[in-house]
């Protein structure tokens, strides 16, 4: 369990990140909606994501 927590934690984490990174470039660029969904909708996204990641660690760290 503590492996497949430690993946899931992982994964949301760099989802987050990469969520982030490609809704900041897209707006910097002047591109305000990507995917049908505004940038600043998709950045909150990201962080909601890394926030996850972040309790699901937190999780794991309370359970030792």
């Amino acid at each position: 369990m503590d492996k497949l927590l430690k993946l899931v934690g992982d994964l949301a984490a760099i989802i987050g990140i990469i969520v982030c990174i490609v809704a900041g470039v897209s707006r910097i660029s002047g591109h305000y909606h990507l995917a049908g969904f505004e940038t600043v909708t998709l950045f909150i996204a990201g962080i909601a994501i890394m926030l996850v990641a972040s309790l699901i660690k937190l999780y794991r760290i309370e359970n030792r």
